[in-house]
This record gives structure tokens, C-alpha cells and sequence, in this order.
């Protein structure tokens, strides 16, 4: 079985066996698990459908969280991708898919957390443009999630996957990175070209600090959700164009680590420190709450 400590150890174990991570992984689980390959499939079916549920629903303009501080900017961009945007239609919509799902989870919609609730835009945001165009069957996108799956767990088991613990660099930074490999799959990727998506995407936003606005997983992390799709389907156009990452995505995760223990807590997630320490920010936390939380 795998011991998902390493990305090399399921690109081997994928060229060995000559086949893409995702179908290693999914054997690997239904052994692992004592459950038959299909009903697995038909698992994770069901989250992606509950993944197209919630960037539909976060779609609907009146839309607003318990607090007010987002709503109504996925909707925003969904219009804007109709023009074509500036880098084409596909690319906005993902922002737009990205910032949905994040919209909807604020406002206590039902999400798929890939890895957490704080970076759920992401990979769907990645994923769901791309079915949605006819680029990939649903059973490849399915298939994608399974490789998405496979790389989270290396993160998680090799650095974090928290943002109290190492910053928003390990939710928002290890969904790029997941998504960035699904993606390279999807479009007839190499097993290390995934691998080195997936490096591309950590490394580019490494050191991503978590500063959520009045301790809620609204400002700024569903426009980082926005912002990290787009990175990772930069990490995936580069490793499909055949670019490499000089830093192998292993070390980019224990680097990611590293730089995660070095932040101060007033930066992982305390709300103490970056955006939410700023006067707006402030001003946000004692409108909402008034004098019920100290700070």
C-alpha cells in the first residue's frame, strides 16, 4: 500500500504500473478501505456533484453570508466571463466557480472542504469549467478528484493542510496544488508533469499567511480562492508546455512546512495580524460583533 509521504513515491508508483495517479490512488483506497473500486467511484460521483451544486448555488446574485461581508461577487464575474474577459471565457468562469463555492460556504451552504471549507473554491473551480466546456467526461473528472485526493494526503501527511498551523499557504497553496495536478491529468498529463503542476502552484504562494477579517472565512479568502484557481491553471498550462519546477514538489511541501512554523500566530489564522488588523479590518470586526469578542 501507499504511505502518501511523498509525491515521487505515487509518480513511481504510476509510471511503474503505467497508469495515471488517479487509478493508482483509487486502487490503492479500495484496498486500503476493503471496498470495491465502484463503490468508491460512485463516492466521490456524489461530491462532485455536491461541488456543482454549491458553485451553482453561490451563482444567485442576492445571495449574502450571516454577516453580510460576501455575496454577489460570483454572480459579478459570471457576467464578466459572458464577454470573454480578458484571458477568455474558461479562465473567468473558473474565477467565477471558485468564488461561488466560497460564497456559498459562507453563507452556510453545503461544500466539499478539498482540503479545507477556508480553500473549497479551488479545486472545483479548477474541475467544473472544464466539464462544463466538454474538455473531459464526468468520468474523468471524477477520476481528476482521486488525484487531487492522492496529492492533499502527501501534503497533510508531509506538512499541513491548516491554516492555524502553517498559514493560508497550506489550505489556499495545497488546493492549488491539488487542482493544478488534477487538471494536468485531465488534459493527458504525465504522472511527473503532474507532479510538477503541483510544485509550480505550492511554490507560487508559498509564505500565503492567513488573516481572515473578524475571524471569519470570508475576507480574503474567497477572492485567495479566486486568486489560487488561476494559479493553478497556470502550474498546469506551464507542466503541460513541459516546464519543470528546478525544486522538486516534495521539498516545495516541506518547504511550505517550514515557512508555516516561522509565521507568527498573529498570522495563522488568529486574526490578529495582516488584513484583519488593518483600521477596515478593525472597523469590519466591531460592526459585526460589536463589543462580544476581545481585540
Amino acid at each position: 500500500m501507499l504511505s502518501y509521504q511523498s509525491v515521487e513515491e505515487l509518480c513511481r508508483a504510476a509510471e511503474d504500473s503505467g497508469l495515471p495517479i488517479s487509478r493508482v490512488v483509487l486502487s490503492d483506497q479500495a484496498r486500503s478501505l476493503e471496498q470495491e473500486e465502484q463503490t468508491l467511484l460512485e463516492q466521490m460521483s456524489a461530491r462532485l456533484q455536491v461541488m456543482e451544486v454549491a458553485a451553482e448555488a453561490g451563482m444567485d446574485p442576492s445571495l449574502r453570508s450571516p454577516s453580510g461581508l460576501s455575496g454577489g461577487d460570483a454572480a459579478k464575474m459570471r457576467s464578466y466571463a459572458q464577454s470573454g474577459g480578458i484571458a477568455g471565457s474558461l479562465f473567468s468562469r473558473a474565477i467565477a466557480r471558485a468564488l461561488a463555492t466560497s460564497e456559498y460556504n459562507a453563507a452556510m451552504g453545503k461544500i466539499v472542504a478539498s482540503p479545507t471549507a477556508g480553500s473549497c473554491g479551488i479545486l472545483p473551480g479548477a474541475i467544473l469549467p472544464v466539464l462544463e466546456e466538454g474538455m473531459c467526461s464526468r468520468e474523468q473528472a471524477v477520476m481528476a478528484l482521486f488525484t487531487a485526493g492522492g496529492i492533499g494526503m502527501v501534503i497533510g501527511n508531509r506538512a499541513t493542510l491548516a491554516g492555524a498551523e502553517g498559514g493560508c499557504q497550506a489550505e489556499c497553496g495545497a488546493a492549488a496544488a491539488m487542482a493544478a495536478a488534477a487538471l494536468v491529468e485531465l488534459r493527458g498529463g504525465t504522472p511527473l508533469q503532474a507532479a510538477h503542476a503541483c510544485a509550480m502552484a505550492l511554490k507560487n504562494q508559498l509564505g500565503l499567511v492567513c488573516d481572515p477579517v473578524a475571524g471569519l472565512v470570508e475576507v480574503p479568502c474567497i477572492k485567495r480562492n479566486g486568486a489560487g484557481v488561476v494559479i493553478a491553471l497556470s502550474a498546469a498550462e506551464m507542466a503541460l508546455a513541459g516546464i519543470e519546477s528546478k525544486i522538486p514538489v516534495d521539498e516545495c511541501i516541506s518547504a511550505m512546512y517550514q515557512v508555516g512554523k516561522a509565521l507568527p500566530s498573529s498570522l495563522r489564522e488568529t486574526a490578529q495580524g495582516g488584513l484583519a488588523a488593518t483600521p477596515t479590518g478593525v472597523r469590519l470586526k466591531r460592526e459585526i460583533f460589536g463589543d462580544a469578542l476581545p481585540g
